[in-house]
């Protein structure tokens, strides 16, 4: 069986599921088409060609920046030259996964839609709802995130049984806490983890105020504050952070590859995410998988599946300030077992492996190629 996956660009969690893909169905012909080997929007490094699978990069700009024309151009090529039998698209937004879809159509192949959209990702308007059923009527099956992405295609037409988990993982052992010896601290005193781009939805002024706030109030010695990531904002927050004289506790190392990040998971307290829309939050799976508890914004598509409240985290209101200082002060002041959190963040995500999208990808395979046959 020939497949064909799209994706924007090839980051280290996209290497990680279709490798575990390909290696566990050997029969299946995998060929990745990344629209761009660059983007303006996440900075990783390209990746390496040590892959067990094919790769097609459509052009070394960013995929975000390249003409209508040229992109509709390279994808027909590419696929009229491959012919797979099985389209695997990544979400229906962007224009080359349309124009993927387009050409499935026409070539009446089989469709899988990939889709981490929740209902209250943004404000819902009824033709926009319209048009999106109609373009999500026109795959075979779908691969999600969680139970709330699942839901949401629901809504929109599909089939409850033509869904299927497992789309939302990242390579968890490059995490294991086992490791942590091999690492030294990148800060001598306990601190908070976040790892995050600077934009707004990402909520980082409320987090450095509701940090600001335990920082004044918490009796004995306040943990740090590691911010990793960069962005527009970046001035902003630092503005913040030198209003409430915060310099010497609150740390922006700013964007680090995948590789450079692993100490800082190793070594933190607890992992925090505060944003107030995520479709998922993949970087509360490489907390777990580091052995962190999780502070995470119930707004956040990862919530409901990866955050067992009270056993290896808690969820918060992301416009709760009060909410959020306090579990900050739970969770520094030893009123927490820290160790048991963080053992049970480990033992769950072990589920959310790319043994979990591989093995989900499969049965969305299989599932539109037998319907078809019904």
């Amino acid at each position: 069986m020939n497949i064909v996956a799209f994706t924007p660009i090839s980051g280290p969690y996209t290497a990680a599921r279709y490798s575990r893909f390909s290696e566990h169905f050997t029969g299946c012909n995998l060929t990745l088409v990344e629209l761009g080997k660059i983007s303006t929007i996440y900075p990783w490094e390209p990746q390496s060609n040590n892959v067990p699978y094919k790769r097609y990069i459509l052009s070394a700009n960013p995929s975000e920046e390249q003409l209508l024309f040229v992109l509709y151009k390279n994808i027909f090529i590419t696929l009229n030259r491959v012919q797979p039998d099985v389209v695997v698209i990544c979400g229906y937004g962007l224009r080359g996964m349309l124009i993927a879809l387009l050409w499935s159509l026409y070539k009446k192949k089989f469709t899988i839609l990939l889709s981490e959209t929740k209902e209250n990702d943004s404000s819902r308007y009824f033709i926009k709802e319209i048009f999106k059923k109609l373009i999500v009527s026109k795959f075979d099956s779908a691969l999600v995130g969680g139970e709330v992405h699942k839901r949401y295609l629901i809504e929109l037409g599909m089939k409850p049984e033509s869904i299927f988990l497992g789309y939302d993982v990242v390579g968890n052992d490059s995490f294991n806490p086992c490791q942590k010896k091999d690492y030294n601290s990148p800060y001598s005193d306990p601190y908070f983890l976040v790892v995050s781009r600077f934009v707004s939805k990402k909520n980082l002024p409320f987090l450095i105020d509701s940090y600001a706030t335990y920082f004044k109030n918490f009796i004995g010695t306040p943990w740090h504050l590691c911010i990793c990531g960069d962005g527009e904002i970046r001035p902003w927050l630092e503005k913040e952070i030198s209003n409430f004289n915060l310099e010497n506790f609150v740390h922006l190392p700013g964007f680090l590859q995948l590789d450079e990040l692993i100490p800082y998971y190793l070594h933190a307290k607890c992992f925090i995410h505060a944003s107030t829309c995520e479709q998922w939050g993949l970087v509360v799976n490489e907390a777990m998988a580091s052995g962190l508890p999780v502070l995470v914004s119930d707004q956040c598509g990862c919530y409901e599946d990866l955050v067992l409240e009270g056993v290896n985290g808690f969820g918060f209101d992301p416009q709760n300030q009060t909410q959020l200082t306090m579990l900050m002060q739970k969770v520094s002041s030893g009123e927490v077992d820290l160790y048991q959190m963080g053992q049970a963040s480990l033992q769950h995500i072990k589920k959310y492996s790319p043994d979990y999208f591989a093995n989900g990808l499969m049965q969305a395979i299989n599932y539109a190629v037998n319907i078809s046959s019904v």
